[in-house]
């Protein structure tokens, strides 16, 4: 197989990461770690096309449909206290990948005569 590159997004950060299909998530996870900072084990990696996939760490990326030049969403785990009890909660952060907005042309302008 040959190696390709994923995005891996979160907030307004992207991480290009040259990977192998055959390799796990796991691996993948640890390659994001040497970028980010953030442990493995607080990592979650999901595959974002139509319904998000949560990618598992022990299978590899061609098992799991990722393909080359894939958007895989970064979460990570946060913790919190639940209210009622008062005991330490761990949660998984929600997919947040900021999308940049396309700058409106003004009709009339020398752009969309270009374009026409």
């Amino acid at each position: 197989m040959t190696a390709m590159f994923i995005r891996v997004k979160r907030k307004r950060t992207t991480y290009f990461l040259h990977c192998d299909p055959s390799e796990c998530v796991l691996e993948t996870k640890a390659k994001l770690q040497l970028l980010s900072d953030v442990p493995v084990h607080n990592q979650r990696l999901v595959l974002v096309v139509p319904q998000p996939i949560v990618l598992d760490e022990c299978k590899t990326l061609a098992t799991q449909k990722v393909v080359n030049d894939a958007v895989v969403a970064l979460t990570l785990k946060v913790k919190g206290i639940n209210e009622a009890t008062g005991e330490e909660t761990e949660a998984w952060e929600e997919v947040n990948i900021h999308q940049p907005v396309e700058p409106e042309i003004p009709s009339g302008s020398v752009m969309n005569a270009l374009l026409a």
